[in-house]
């Protein structure tokens, strides 16, 4: 009986960690869970999973959790997914919601918290850690096939290289589709705020052309602007003999729509956040049919396609790289969390584990944690602009390509340059 006392007075004593996953899925949630879990176990403590986020510890209830062992995720980072579940729930909207969530956590015994998510999940984690008031020692790990999460250029969140190495699967296949059936796809991708997925998918499967909200200066977007950007597109390949295209969309330009053309789109919902629930829009639907309409009356009948791609890309099996990422995240989360630290989101620098305080990653304009955009200046955007087929400057400039063009669509070169110019000249 003595002993059987003193090995749980042994377990009470040693610190205990908690792992939840907020936002969307991501390749590679699982990996972290695993190595954090391990690491931590190996350094001694005692390791709980929360199921779906903060939704329930938010509500109070600490009953929506499982401990984890090493031999229950020993090779959970092969598979995607996560074996915790995730939740959009956002408990930052009131203080109660914070409170309930340490509440929830002091229940089970936690003073260490990794967390596993995007901008908001991150947001949440610091708020949390704030009102924990030094009770809780907490550290994210940036996830998001967005990868837009404010980490140092060149260095990605987890799951934007599995996603986009499967998205340029897809995108390849339905090139190969419009080039047999002599027709247009619209691919649009997922990125709420930024396009580097849909640039990243784009660029490397060598779409006919990418659309991102980051090339677009002057802002709210006009919803014609986008329609004549791509029926510009479709005519110039047409002018050049090519009647199949892919243009692929990130999902982020309703975000930068102006009101009047959003309000004309449907009734839009917000979620927990504010944000506008891009999935219940059909933006490729609308993009579609309008831009078959501006074709129409200019004299083509062209078939286009319109596909979302997102979903199949969130709970895809890592590939290689994210497994390897994934699993250096999960552990430098646990050996800072091991060493003493708090309050910061995990990164890997030049090989090297660099923790990134949270206050380092608010914006101190909007208050919430900062969005990385693509770099439109960059030479890696250039590059990926060099090989696209759109209306450019010199296609206005010089008079034999202007006349294959405006002949294209029946207009005189003088009309044609009244219709698409300013597209040119914005740069766009």
């Amino acid at each position: 009986m003595r002993g059987e006392s003193a090995k749980m007075e042994h377990s009470q004593q040693r610190p205990v960690v908690a792992i939840l996953v907020g936002g969307g899925p991501a390749p590679g949630i699982n990996s972290v869970i695993g190595a954090a879990t391990i690491r931590s176990i190996l350094g001694g403590c005692e390791v709980i999973g929360i199921l779906d986020g903060f939704k329930w510890i938010m509500e109070g209830n600490a009953s929506k959790s499982r401990p984890l062992s090493i031999e229950d995720i020993s090779r959970i980072h092969f598979s995607g997914g996560s074996c915790l579940g995730t939740a959009r729930a956002n408990p930052t909207q009131k203080i109660e919601h914070l409170d309930a969530c340490l509440a929830s956590l002091a229940t089970l015994g936690v003073t260490r918290l990794i967390t596993i998510g995007g901008d908001d999940t991150a947001f949440s984690a610091l708020k949390l850690e704030q009102r924990a008031a030094g009770r809780l020692q907490v550290v994210h790990v940036p996830k998001t096939i967005d990868n837009d999460l404010d980490l140092p250029h060149g260095i990605p969140t987890f799951g934007f290289q599995t996603a986009r190495h499967i998205g340029v699967e897809l995108v390849k296949s339905l090139m190969v589709d419009a080039e047999t059936t002599s027709r247009w796809y619209f691919i649009v991708t997922m990125g709420r705020k930024a396009g580097h997925l849909a640039l990243g998918i784009g660029k490397a499967a060598g779409a006919t052309l990418t659309l991102i909200p980051e090339e677009f200066r002057h802002k709210p977007i006009r919803l014609s602007t986008l329609i004549d950007t791509l029926a510009g597109a479709i005519i110039k390949r047409q002018a050049s003999g090519r009647a199949d295209g892919v243009a692929v969309l990130a999902e982020g330009l309703v975000e930068f729509l102006d009101q009047q053309d959003l309000e004309g789109l449907e009734d839009v919902e917000r979620d927990q956040h504010g944000h506008v629930r891009l999935a219940d829009i059909n933006f490729g639907f609308v993009l579609k049919r309008a831009v078959e309409k501006a074709l129409q009356s200019l004299g083509i009948k062209m078939t286009i396609v319109d596909k979302n791609i997102g979903y199949e890309l969130r709970c895809a099996d890592p590939i290689s790289f994210d497994m390897e990422y994934t699993r250096d995240l999960g552990y430098c989360a646990a050996q800072f969390l091991l060493e003493g630290g708090n309050a910061a989101m995990v990164s890997i620098q030049n090989g090297r584990f660099i923790p990134i305080p949270f206050d380092h990653i608010l914006d101190p304009a909007t208050g919430r944690t900062k969005v990385r955009m693509v770099d439109v200046e960059s030479e890696s955007y250039i590059i990926a602009r060099r090989y696209m087929i759109r209306l450019s400057p010199e296609d206005m400039s010089q008079p034999n390509t202007l006349s294959r063009l405006s002949n294209t669509v029946g207009l005189s070169p003088e009309d044609f340059r009244k219709r698409f110019d300013y597209l040119t000249s914005q740069g766009l």
